[in-house]
C-alpha cells in the first residue's frame, strides 16, 4: 500500500503557486512582450514543475523546515525561476560575444567574424529583392553567384570556380560527380578525422567512390601511387591534414609530381586543401598552409577549401579549378542540395573585393588578428589596464596583471603555430576564478575568456577595438560584484 501523504506535507504543497498566479505575477507580466501569452505559460509550467519536484524531494527527504515557507515566499521562488528559464532560452539563442580566448578563428565562436563590409553587404545587397539571379544588362535570368565565381578564378588562376555551404559538401559533390563508382586513391596519412565527425573515409563511402589507400601512415611515394592506378581509377586525391600532423620520419609527393602522374594516366587530381589560403602567410608563421593558386599553378584539376577559415569569410565551400570539371559539378544533381543563399554570396563578394583590392590586412578581421605583433599587442594590452585602473578607482575587488602567453589560429588551421601575445590576468577578491569566469559569460555581451591556474585570461588579439569601451564597462560592474 502506498504511503499516505503526512497533513504537513499537503499544507506545504497546497502554498505553491497556480500557473494562473504566476501568469499574473510582475514577472510574467515584464515578461509578456517579449515571448507572448501561449509562451509564456509553458515557460509558466516549467517553473511551477521544478520547485514542485524539488519541495516533494525535499520532504520526501526530510530536507526542509516547515515553518520557513509561506506562499508569498513560494511565488517569489516560482518567479524567479520563470524568469531563469526565459534567460536560459535566451543564452542558446544565437547572440554576439566578445572573443576574449585568443583563438582567431574559434569554431565554437562562428569561426571568421566578418570584415565590416562583408556584414553591410548582407545587410543593404541581400536582405531584400536582389539580382540574385537577374541580369540587369539583358533583363533576363542571370547565373547564380556569377561574380563571386568570378572573383574566386581570377584570384586562384583557376579558370572556373563554384561555392556550396561548406567544404565538406565540397568534397562530397567533388567525389560524387567525378569518382561514383570508381576507385580514388589516397595516401593512409590523409584518411583523416577534421572536427565534428568529418572522417574523409566516410564521406569517400558517401559519395559512391572506391577508396584505395596506398603507402604507409608516415611515408607515401609516387611510385606508391602510380602502382595503385588501374583502369577503374577515376582520381587521386590529396588532403590537406588540418589540425593533424605527423612529424619525424615522413614523405609525400607534392602536388606537381602527383599533377603530373594523374596527366600521364588521364586521370583526375583533387586536391581538399582544409582551410586553404589565398595569400601566402608565411611571414606570421604560417608556412604549411596550403596556396591554392600554388596548387591551380602546380596542376591541380579542382581545388576545394573553406570560406570561413584562413580565408576570413563566411561559411562556404570554395571550389576551384579547370572549367570542365567544375560544370560538370554544377550540373550534378547534388549541386543544387549543396548551393548557398544571396547572404553567403553577398558576404563573399565583399570580402574577395578585398583580396583584390589588396587590403585584406586592413578589411579581414581573422588576418588583422593573425597579422598583429606581440609588440603591438604589448602596448594595447598596457594601455587598456591602465584605462581599468582608472576607471575602478581605489575601492574595488578585481585585481589584474600583464603576462606573456600565446594565441591560437583555431578552425584547424595550423595547429603547431601560437603566437606570441600579451594577455591581461584577472583575479577577484571575493569570488573564486569559475564564478569569475562565468560572470564574464553572463554578461551582456558575453565575454568567452580562458582560464589557466587560478587567474582568468583575456587576450585582446581577438578582440577588436571597439569592443574594449564594452569589455571595461563590463570589468568595472564585476569588480563591484558579490559572489550570491
Amino acid at each position: 500500500m502506498e504511503n499516505q501523504e503526512t497533513p504537513t506535507n499537503s499544507k506545504i504543497l497546497r502554498l505553491l503557486p497556480s500557473i494562473d498566479v504566476l501568469l499574473h505575477s510582475e514577472t510574467a507580466s515584464r515578461l509578456l512582450q517579449k515571448v507572448g501569452a501561449k509562451h509564456l505559460a509553458i515557460l509558466a509550467r516549467i517553473a511551477t514543475d521544478s520547485l514542485r519536484q524539488e519541495i516533494q524531494e525535499r520532504l520526501s527527504q526530510d530536507l526542509i523546515d516547515t515553518k520557513n515557507f509561506s506562499r508569498e515566499k513560494f511565488l517569489l521562488e516560482a518567479e524567479k525561476r520563470l524568469q531563469n528559464a526565459w534567460q536560459s532560452e535566451q543564452n542558446t539563442s544565437l547572440q554576439r560575444v566578445i572573443n576574449a580566448t585568443g583563438v582567431i578563428i574559434h569554431t565554437n565562436l562562428g569561426r571568421a567574424p566578418l570584415s565590416e563590409k562583408a556584414s553591410k553587404a548582407m545587410f543593404e545587397a541581400a536582405a531584400r529583392y536582389c539580382n540574385l539571379e537577374y541580369n540587369l544588362e539583358t533583363g533576363k535570368r542571370g547565373t547564380r553567384g556569377a561574380n563571386a565565381e568570378n572573383l574566386l578564378a581570377e584570384l586562384t588562376g583557376a579558370e572556373s570556380a563554384l561555392i556550396v555551404n561548406n567544404c565538406a559538401a565540397a568534397c562530397l559533390l567533388v567525389l560524387t560527380a567525378l569518382a561514383n563508382g570508381g576507385e580514388a586513391i589516397i595516401s593512409r596519412g590523409e584518411l583523416v578525422e577534421i572536427g565534428g565527425d568529418f572522417r574523409i573515409p566516410d564521406v569517400m563511402t558517401q559519395s559512391g567512390a572506391i577508396l584505395r589507400e596506398v603507402g604507409a601512415t608516415n611515408r607515401t611515394r609516387i611510385s606508391d601511387y602510380e602502382r595503385a592506378i588501374s583502369e577503374n581509377t577515376r582520381l587521386i586525391l590529396k588532403v590537406h591534414p588540418s589540425n593533424y600532423r605527423i612529424v619525424g620520419f615522413t614523405a609525400s609527393p607534392d602536388i606537381a609530381a602527383l599533377s603530373t602522374l594523374a596527366h600521364r594516366n588521364d586521370i583526375l587530381l583533387y586536391e581538399d586543401a582544409g582551410s586553404g589560403a589565398l595569400l601566402d602567410l608565411s611571414a606570421y608563421g604560417l608556412t604549411d598552409e596550403p596556396i591554392i593558386s600554388h596548387s591551380i599553378a602546380a596542376g591541380a584539376d579542382v581545388v576545394t577549401f573553406s570560406g570561413d577559415k584562413l580565408l576570413g569569410g563566411v561559411q562556404s565551400g570554395l571550389v576551384v579549378g579547370r572549367r570542365k570539371v567544375i560544370e560538370k559539378l554544377r550540373k550534378h544533381p547534388l549541386y543544387r542540395a549543396l548551393r548557398v543563399d544571396k547572404l553567403i554570396y553577398a558576404a563573399l563578394e565583399a570580402t574577395l573585393e578585398a583580396y583584390r583590392k589588396g587590403t585584406v590586412l586592413q578589411e579581414i578581421p581573422v588576418l588583422k588578428m593573425l597579422s598583429r605583433t606581440n609588440a603591438e599587442l604589448g602596448q594595447r594590452t598596457l594601455q587598456f589596464a591602465q584605462k581599468l585602473r582608472e576607471k575602478l578607482g581605489e575601492n574595488h575587488a578585481l585585481q589584474f596583471g600583464v603576462t606573456e602567453g600565446n594565441s591560437v589560429i583555431g578552425g584547424g588551421s595550423a595547429p603547431m603555430i601560437q603566437p606570441v601575445t600579451t594577455l591581461l590576468a584577472l583575479k577577484h577578491s571575493k569570488m573564486s576564478v569559475s564564478r569569475l569566469e562565468q560572470s564574464l559569460r553572463f554578461s551582456k555581451p558575453p565575454v568567452i575568456t580562458r582560464i589557466l591556474g587560478d587567474k582568468v585570461l583575456i587576450d585582446l588579439r581577438t578582440i577588436s577595438e571597439t569592443e574594449e569601451a564594452e569589455l571595461l564597462e563590463i570589468l568595472t560592474k564585476i569588480s563591484r560584484e558579490l559572489p550570491e
